[in-house]
């Protein structure tokens, strides 16, 4: 490992913003930067994005979210179809469907329809959210070659066996949320930057430590260092290899997520992505209705074993009709690697139950990501020129390109 206080820089001239972390809130704030006409270097420690940003739903959960985080979603849902056309990456209007099968589920999607704008939170009947729930197939044969799809339809079929999405009193249509392919758009969005004029993109670079000399700052790597005028270190849950003290300040540990991949299943096209009850226990916008309550304790009663894996049941297809499922929550400072069958089987088994048919499941994984019950964000000045910047509350790729334009406009 090189001493970062020899390590020599790579140019003379120093880039006006350096991205520390090639996942999806370094690549927003390195996108935005280029869209302001500034030069722009992006250090990856990896061979290419391995972390939250393509472990993910890719689901940008815009309504959802509430107070600052909502407006910082508004503005992300508008950049990502922006630079969905800029970057070629797949990327549609979606929405998402809330499945209801209590009233009091469905007492909570009413209050939260009737919070919001008319139109955002429309609320629907058994067969609307079935006929909802069977569109997709346009959009999915768009993006197989890359294209990119916005307004997708949402209305359509059901599912080839006649049975399914069994036991429905209700739901809504969540107008606003996004969806993109989680395991291709970071790829895509790196790729373009690298073709701008005025970007470098350096993979298998782990930043080590900072110095700055006449308001530059120097990022001393495995490298070699990097100069710049304004540096973003985008790391996700790894704040703490570069600066413990400030990580141990905000409490950020490690969510541990356990998430599934099934083959396409017969008949299956899903335009929007699913959420459901546990769901909303989890969202603060629909967790801060009255009824929220009484629905925590009806799932505390009827499927307690949810609630003890922190379980988010929700899943979303991806444009080659496989289907993304999960997920768990687990919180560690350091994250063990060994995934629990019991709590796989569990989320699987409810969304089988949702869908009305069974899966076969091809891959499994865990995702993490950083979790702080000081706030949901960490954006630090740790130094003059750098700024730390993490989303602590599990919404990355729904707030990045929110969080990176309010960011990088502070700086034109």
């Amino acid at each position: 490992m090189n001493n970062p206080s020899s390590s020599s820089a790579h140019t003379v001239q120093p880039a006006d913003v350096l991205v520390v972390g090639a996942g999806i809130v370094g690549l927003a704030h390195a996108a935005h930067a280029v869209a302001n006409g500034l030069t722009v270097t992006i250090l990856e420690r990896d061979h290419h994005a391995a972390g939250a940003s393509v472990r993910n739903f890719g689901h940008c959960c815009i309504t959802a979210q509430s107070g600052e985080l909502y407006e910082l979603a508004q503005t992300s849902r508008k950049y990502w179809l922006e630079f969905a056309e800029r970057a070629g990456f797949w990327a549609v209007e979606s929405g998402a469907v809330v499945l209801a099968r209590t009233e009091t589920e469905l007492a909570v999607l009413r209050e939260l329809s009737s919070a919001r704008e008319p139109g955002q939170v429309e609320l629907l009947s058994p067969e609307e959210t079935r006929a909802r729930l069977g569109a997709g197939g346009p959009a999915a044969e768009e993006a197989h070659d890359g294209g990119i799809r916005q307004g997708a339809p949402v209305t359509g079929g059901t599912t080839s066996d006649g049975g399914a999405w069994p036991g429905l009193v209700g739901g809504a249509f969540l107008r606003d949320d996004l969806r993109v392919d989680p395991r291709t758009t970071v790829a895509r969005l790196a790729d373009w930057l690298s073709r701008q004029p005025g970007v470098e993109l350096h993979w298998n670079a782990s930043a080590l430590g900072f110095s700055q000399e006449a308001e530059v700052t120097t990022v001393h790597t495995s490298r070699g260092g990097f100069r710049a005028k304004q540096v973003f270190v985008c790391v996700g849950h790894d704040v703490d290899y570069l600066f413990p003290d400030l990580a141990a300040e905000h409490r950020i540990q490690r969510c541990a997520l356990q998430m599934s991949l099934a083959a396409k299943p017969a008949g299956l096209e899903l335009s929007p992505a699913v959420l459901t009850a546990t769901s909303m226990l989890r969202y603060p916008a629909f967790a801060d209705m009255p009824a929220a309550s009484a629905l925590r304790d009806e799932v505390q009663a009827a499927q307690p074993e949810l609630l003890d894996i922190g379980a988010n049941v929700m899943f979303t297809q991806r444009p080659d009709g496989t289907v993304i499922l999960g997920d768990s929550h687990h919180y560690h400072l350091t994250a063990d690697p060994f995934l629990d069958e019991s709590v796989t089987n569990a989320l699987n088994t409810d969304v089988e139950a949702r869908i009305g048919q069974s899966l076969e499941i091809i891959q499994r994984w865990q995702g993490v990501y950083a979790s702080s019950e000081v706030a949901p964000l960490l954006v630090r000045d740790i130094q003059p020129g750098v700024t730390v910047v993490s989303v602590t509350s599990g919404v990355g790729m729904t707030l990045s390109f929110g969080l990176a334009h309010r960011n990088v406009s502070r700086l034109t």
